[in-house]
């Protein structure tokens, strides 16, 4: 008998592919691993989720400002440009019926969102989940994230899917991306590493420091996370702060986004076309307000 052919056919792209051992490669950031690992699968609690999906993992575009991880706003910018080509050929290809796109950044969201609608596919990131998820849950959100730079930029995600009111913070643990001109710093992959080993791991204690600040300080009453780099101490998080008495939910990128997408399929809807309107629409508004 054929095997009964599964209701949710996603597509997952990372938004860059280093260069296998290249100077600053991840040991996930290898095509030669098998799809299971590139998600971070062995780690990440979504295996659950993808029980009932067919899927297909694409490594993203080779950056092309270098050969490091995205940071920077003008690094976002190139990768945002240069995933949108990939999303119009998996629309095309009439594979999928949602898109993930990894990265808690979400470089190049709202391009594809308009390319997939004209396919009727939805498309699903990390941070726009992660808000909308926190949200239904408590009053107002706190996001842990790492370096300076990707704060800032993660500041005006918050602002543009318009939850300034929910968001009660973005907290820094101040670990870094490995690149040029920055030795002998411990990167948060090291710390992951380390927390996996099951040795202790600096990230995880200020993750859990600033978790509680959020709760205590700001307000939050559901955590989130940033990049997607720091998404492994999900798991951590919500373990430590359950033993210290702290009934909080914490929330992480990838899981949030396969679950909109499933959402979105169930209810057979992508996205709003008076938000992202075609190139001539039947109907036009006069006025937008605000």
């Amino acid at each position: 008998m054929a095997e009964k052919k599964k209701k949710y056919r996603f597509l997952f792209i990372q938004p860059f592919e280093l260069s296998t051992g290249g100077r600053f490669a991840d040991k996930y950031h290898s095509a030669e691993l098998s799809k299971e690992k590139r998600l971070r699968m062995e780690y990440l609690n979504i295996r659950h989720l993808l029980e009932d999906v067919e899927w297909d993992f694409h490594g993203g575009p080779t950056p092309p400002y270098g050969d490091w991880a995205v940071e920077t706003r003008e690094e976002f910018a190139h990768v945002a440009a240069a995933r949108l080509p990939i999303v119009r050929e998996a629309c095309e290809s009439g594979k999928y019926n949602a898109i993930v796109l990894l990265g808690g950044g979400e470089p190049g969201f709202m391009e594809s969102r308009e390319i997939a609608r004209r396919y009727g596919i939805p498309v699903t990131s990390c941070a726009f989940s992660q808000m909308h998820i926190a949200s239904m849950l408590g009053n107002k959100f706190s996001v842990i994230d790492f370096t300076e730079t990707h704060n800032m930029f993660y500041y005006d995600l918050v602002v543009r899917h318009r939850f300034t009111d929910r968001c009660a913070s973005i907290r820094n643990i101040n670990f870094y991306h490995a690149r040029p001109g920055h030795k002998d710093e411990s990167t948060i992959d090291m710390e992951r590493d380390k927390a996996l080993r099951g040795e202790p791991s600096e990230a995880v204690e200020r993750a859990l420091k600033e978790a509680v600040a959020a709760i205590e300080e700001d307000g939050a009453e559901v955590i989130t996370f940033g990049c997607s780099d720091v998404f492994w101490l999900q798991s951590f998080l919500q373990k430590r702060l359950g033993e210290i008495g702290w009934e909080i939910p914490v929330l992480e990128g990838y899981s949030s986004a396969i679950a909109l997408a499933k959402l979105f399929v169930d209810l057979g809807i992508d996205a709003s076309g008076l938000k992202f309107p075609g190139e001539r629409p039947k109907q036009w508004r006069r006025k937008k307000v605000f």
